[in-house]
C-alpha cells in the first residue's frame, strides 16, 4: 500500500475534529441544527488554515443521507465520496487556472439542472479572487437568485479583490492562523497515533516554522520524521529548518546581563559554525524581546505557563527602558545586515551595539573607565552660573582633600534645599563653541546646587544611603528633593517623578500616580525598589502607598520638562542669534531645525 502523506491521512473530516476555527465551527453549527443555510458562503484566510476543509465537511452536511445537520454520519455513499472528490454533485473548481468568463459560463450553465443524487448540488470556488471581471459578472446573477437546490462555497486568500457587489451576497467567515500551542497540540496526538518518538522541543520549532498553517506543519512533521530516520528530534528539526535554538537566544541574554562580550561573541561564532540565520536569529531575539516585555506588563498575555516562568527572571532583570531600547536595535540590526560587510559583522555589531547601550548603572567596573571626577572641567565650568560651579568644584569623596580638616559626619540636607545627584559623564560642548569667544557661548541656568561633604562612617548611617545625603522625613517632604537624592534609576525613577506627595501618615507615604502612568506601577517591585531607597534616605523605615487619580501638583517629571523646555528655548534663541550661524543661513538659504537642538550636556 502506498504512504498517505500526513497532511491528507489526518485532514479533518468532521466539526468535532477541526482544530483552532471554534468560532467558524459554531456559526457554521447553529445554521445546520437550525436550518438557516444560506446559498453562499465565503471563506478567507492564509493558506493551510482549513478553507477546503471546511467546505468538504459543509457539502457533507448539505447531502448526508442521514439529512441536514452539523454531524454528518461520515459513513454513506455521499459522504464517502465527498472525501475521496468522487461526489458528481460537489464540484471543486480552481479559479486560478479556470478564471475565465468561458469557464464560469460553462460552470453556471450545469448548475442550472437538478442535482444527480445529492440533495444539493455545491460548487467550491477556490482562489475566486483570480476569477477576471467579466467571469464575476457572469456569476453574479446566479449568486443574486440563485436556484433552490444550489449552493456556493468561496475561498480565498485576498478578499480585497473580491467585487463589493459578490461580498455583500455572502456569508463570510474569516479563518484564522493556528495558534502555536494548538499546532503542538495536534501534532503531538498525530504522532501518538503514528507511534513515532518526538521531542516536545522539536514540535515547537515546527509549530513556529508554520507559521499558522496546520498543513505546513504537517508537511514539516512528514519531513522531520524522514530527516529523524523515524524520530523527531529537536537538534535535527533545527538543523533541517536551519532555524536558530532558544537555548543560543537565551545564552545571549545571559551574556548581556553578566556583561561579558567574550560569551556574546561566542554565541556568534558558534551560529556560524552551524551555518545558522543571522537575520532569523535577530528576528526571534525580537520576538524574544517583545514576550519578556510583554511579561513585565501583561504577564497574562502570555498564556504558556513553563515559558512565562522562565522569562521572569529576565523580565525582572532589565529595565523597561533598556528592552523597548534593545528591540529597537534587534529589529534595525536586522534590516542592515544587507549593508554590513557580511552577515557576521553585522550580527556582531548588533550584539555590541546592545551592549553599549546598556545603562551605566549595571556595567562592571572592568568593562567602563575610571569613574569621572566631581571635579567641573574648566570649560564646562564657563557654561553655568558662578554660584552654582562654586560647589561642583569641591574635591570628591575618592580623592584626599587639600585641608587637613576631619571630614563631616553623614549631613543632614534641609529638605527646602534642591539637591543635584551626579548623573554620570556629561557630553562635551559642540564643536561651535570651541571656536566663538566666551562671551557668545551657551549660557545654562542652573538650580543652585547643595553637595554634602564627605561623609566618615557612621554607625548610625544606613550602608544603601546614596551619597551619604540623608533627608529629614516630615509631613512638609519636598518630594522633589527627596526624589533628587533618593538615587533611583530606570523604571523605579520613571515612577518616582510621575508621582506626587499627598501626605505622611507615621512612616507611610502617600503618594498619587495619574491614570496615564499607571503602567510604570504595573511591577510590584518598582514601589517596593522605591520604598527601599527612600527608607535609605530618610535613615528610618518608610512604606510606600500609592494610589491612582488625577494629580493636583507639579510632579518631578512635570518640573524637569519645564526646565528641559526653557533650556531647550534658550539654546534656540543663542543659536539664532549667533553671526557665524546667522550668515550660514543667509548664504546657503539654510534652515536651522529648532528640534535638532540640544542644550550642552543633554544627551541625545
Amino acid at each position: 500500500m502506498s504512504y498517505q502523506v500526513l497532511a491528507r491521512k489526518w485532514r479533518p473530516k468532521s466539526f468535532e475534529t477541526l482544530v483552532g476555527q471554534e468560532h467558524v465551527v459554531r456559526a457554521l453549527t447553529h445554521a445546520l441544527t437550525t436550518g438557516r443555510l444560506h446559498h453562499a458562503y465565503l471563506f478567507t484566510g492564509t493558506r493551510g488554515v482549513g478553507k477546503t476543509t471546511i467546505s468538504r465537511i459543509l457539502a457533507k452536511s448539505f447531502n448526508c443521507e442521514q439529512g441536514v445537520s452539523a454531524s454528518p454520519c461520515g459513513v454513506c455513499t455521499a459522504c464517502t465520496e465527498i472525501d475521496s472528490g468522487r461526489f458528481v454533485d460537489y464540484v471543486e473548481m480552481d479559479a486560478a487556472s479556470n478564471r475565465g468568463v468561458d469557464d464560469m459560463a460553462a460552470l453556471l450553465e450545469k448548475a442550472a439542472y437538478a442535482p444527480a443524487r445529492g440533495r444539493f448540488k455545491v460548487y467550491m470556488i477556490d482562489e475566486v479572487h483570480m476569477l477576471t471581471g467579466h467571469a464575476f459578472n457572469a456569476m453574479l446573477k446566479t449568486l443574486e437568485e440563485p436556484p433552490a437546490h444550489m449552493k456556493f462555497i468561496l475561498a480565498t486568500t485576498d478578499p480585497q479583490k473580491i467585487p463589493v457587489t459578490v461580498l455583500s451576497r455572502c456569508l463570510q467567515f474569516n479563518l484564522k492562523q493556528m495558534p502555536q500551542t494548538h499546532i503542538v497540540s495536534h501534532l503531538t496526538q498525530i504522532l501518538g497515533d503514528e507511534g513515532v518518538s518526538f521531542e516536545p522541543g522539536a514540535l515547537r520549532h515546527i509549530a513556529k516554522g508554520a507559521n499558522g498553517s496546520m498543513r505546513d506543519a504537517l508537511s514539516l512533521l512528514d519531513q522531520a520524521i524522514a530527516h529523524g530516520a523515524g524520530k523527531v528530534e529537536e537538534e535535527g528539526v533545527r538543523d533541517m529548518l536551519g532555524t536558530v535554538g532558544e537555548d543560543h537566544l537565551f545564552e545571549l541574554l545571559d551574556a548581556l546581563q553578566a556583561q561579558d562580550v567574550a560569551a556574546l561573541v561566542a554565541v556568534a561564532d558558534v551560529m556560524e559554525a552551524r551555518s545558522l540565520s543571522f537575520e532569523s536569529a535577530l528576528q526571534e531575539f525580537a520576538s524574544l524581546l517583545h514576550r519578556i516585555a510583554l511579561v513585565q506588563f501583561a504577564p497574562q498575555a502570555i498564556t504558556d505557563v513553563f515559558e512565562r516562568e522562565r522569562l521572569l527572571a529576565y523580565a525582572r532583570a532589565f529595565d523597561a527602558e533598556f528592552l523597548q531600547l534593545a528591540y529597537q536595535i534587534a529589529i534595525h540590526g536586522r534590516d542592515e545586515l544587507a549593508l554590513a560587510p557580511d552577515a557576521y559583522a553585522g550580527f556582531t555589531m548588533t550584539l555590541l551595539r546592545l551592549h553599549a547601550f546598556q545603562p551605566e548603572g549595571v556595567k562592571t567596573s572592568a568593562t567602563l573607565p575610571a569613574p569621572r571626577p566631581a571635579v567641573m572641567p574648566a570649560a564646562a565650568s564657563e557654561l553655568v552660573p558662578a554660584q552654582a560651579a562654586a560647589p561642583a568644584a569641591a574635591p570628591p569623596a575618592a580623592m584626599p582633600p587639600e585641608s587637613p580638616r576631619t571630614p563631616a559626619a553623614a549631613t543632614t540636607v534641609p529638605v527646602q534645599a534642591p539637591v543635584t545627584v551626579d548623573q554620570g559623564p556629561e557630553e562635551p560642548p559642540p564643536p561651535w563653541e570651541d571656536s566663538q569667544p566666551a562671551g557668545q557661548r551657551l549660557a545654562e541656568p542652573e538650580p543652585a546646587a547643595f553637595v554634602a561633604e564627605p561623609a566618615a562612617p557612621q554607625a548610625d548611617a544606613p550602608a544603601s544611603a546614596p551619597s551619604g545625603i540623608r533627608l529629614e522625613l516630615s509631613p512638609e517632604l519636598d518630594w522633589h528633593a527627596a526624589v533628587n537624592a533618593c538615587g533611583v534609576g530606570g523604571m523605579v525613577l520613571q515612577l518616582a517623578q510621575n508621582c506626587e506627595f499627598v501626605s505622611l501618615d507615621g512612616i507611610v507615604l502617600r503618594l498619587r500616580l495619574a491614570p496615564s502612568h499607571s503602567h510604570l506601577n504595573a511591577l510590584p517591585s518598582n514601589a517596593s525598589k522605591l520604598q527601599d531607597a527612600l527608607s535609605a534616605c530618610f535613615g528610618q523605615q518608610v512604606r510606600v502607598s500609592i494610589d491612582i487619580g488625577e494629580v493636583t501638583s507639579q510632579t518631578p517629571a512635570q518640573a524637569r520638562e519645564e526646565v528641559r523646555q526653557a533650556r531647550q528655548a534658550e539654546a534656540v534663541a543663542a543659536l539664532q542669534s549667533d553671526p557665524f550661524v546667522q550668515e550660514l543661513i543667509k548664504r546657503c538659504d539654510a534652515t536651522l531645525v529648532t528640534s535638532s537642538v540640544k542644550p550642552s550636556g543633554e544627551a541625545e
